[in-house]
């Protein structure tokens, strides 16, 4: 398979540009249509005034998703006074904030309705689940990492780590135990009640109650209700949700409505992707086989020259054999005449004159 580098950008600036021309094709914007998410979808509501920071979802999250050990115990908690972020191995951490009276803030995914990181993912290695899970597929990903640059929150990470088959990780808000009827492990080993896992209606519903109930104890304000058209993890706090380090300049839009127009030229990218592919595998091939030539080429050319030097050799040792071979005869000539003359004396001479 061959194709020359001029070939492949000609492609490749034809069929960017055919769109641009006003050649017919299947380019889409993206959706504008609100989504309200999935009905009886799970959630998890932190009630951010209960947290005691003792690092038992942190625990959790390690044991129930098969994470490596972090460097220092779960038990140490001086690790809360440091600002810290989900990361490839962690994916969900609790932060201290500074305030008169501790408060604890617990950071992972949020699990939005309609996910920026599946709204920028061309290959639909995320996608959010009725059961309200943003899940994400190993098989799919081609490591470009628009999720990380489009999560409004900060969250995907990255094996860097990884030579071979790096992943995006993040909290899978234990996708697999809800599917068997379980909650989360962080919400299960909550020991202060500051997880609660439900539907997201349930949530929505309790949360207010509880903001009605104890107006002084909490802001008027359910986070994750409407932020970036809502999503499935939800918060309560005493403090407003910036005092907690919490972004409230997202507005309320999701992703998709947000990014309609802009993401109308997607469907381009993702048309071109393929060629780019192919094109770069076609290069990559024709590289390959140019160097197999090449070091084909330079192994027989060492033969030859291996070849001619041990020709070379043996003809000088042929000669240096030839000429100790002729010496040693004219030796053994010189050395038999020698011993003829001494026996046989010359006419007139006998053997008593001697």
């Amino acid at each position: 398979m061959g194709i020359s580098r001029r070939k492949f950008i000609g492609c490749l600036g034809a069929l960017a540009l055919g769109p641009a021309m006003g050649i017919p094709g299947t380019a889409q914007g993206a959706s504008n249509k609100e989504f309200a998410g999935w009905p009886d979808s799970q959630s998890v509501l932190h009630d951010i005034t209960k947290c005691i920071g003792c690092r038992k979802c942190e625990s959790a999250c390690h044991r129930v998703n098969h994470l490596p050990d972090p460097e220092t115990s779960f038990e140490d908690l001086q690790v809360l006074d440091q600002k810290r972020r989900t990361d490839a191995d962690v994916f969900t951490v609790v932060n201290r904030v500074d305030n008169s009276l501790p408060v604890f803030v617990k950071t992972q995914c949020n699990h939005c309705l309609e996910p920026a990181c599946a709204s920028a993912c061309f290959v639909k290695a995320l996608k959010k689940t009725p059961e309200g899970a943003v899940v994400y597929n190993e098989k799919l990903c081609v490591g470009c990492r628009y999720c990380m640059v489009a999560c409004p929150f900060n969250i995907p990470a990255y094996e860097y780590h990884k030579a071979l088959a790096p992943r995006v990780t993040k909290c899978t808000m234990c996708h697999p135990r809800i599917l068997e009827g379980k909650r989360p492990g962080c919400v299960e080993d909550c020991p202060a009640g500051a997880l609660i896992s439900g539907t997201r209606d349930e949530l929505l519903a309790y949360a207010w109650d509880r903001i009605r109930t104890y107006p002084e104890r909490y802001v008027s304000h359910v986070y994750g209700e409407h932020e970036m058209g809502g999503t499935s993890w939800l918060y309560l706090s005493g403090l407003h949700f910036s005092q907690v380090g919490m972004r409230e300049d997202l507005g309320t839009k999701s992703a998709p409505e947000l990014t309609a127009g802009p993401l109308s030229a997607v469907p381009i990218v993702v048309g071109l992707w393929p060629v780019l592919l192919t094109g770069v595998y076609a290069i990559s091939k024709r590289k390959e086989k140019i160097a197999e030539l090449e070091k084909q080429a330079a192994v027989t050319e060492a033969v030859d020259q291996s070849k001619k030097e041990a020709q070379a050799r043996m003809e000088t040792l042929r000669k240096k054999w030839d000429q100790e071979k002729q010496s040693a005869i004219n030796f053994e000539v010189k050395k038999a005449l020698e011993d003829a003359a001494a026996k046989d004396p010359e006419p007139g001479q006998s053997k008593e004159d001697e």
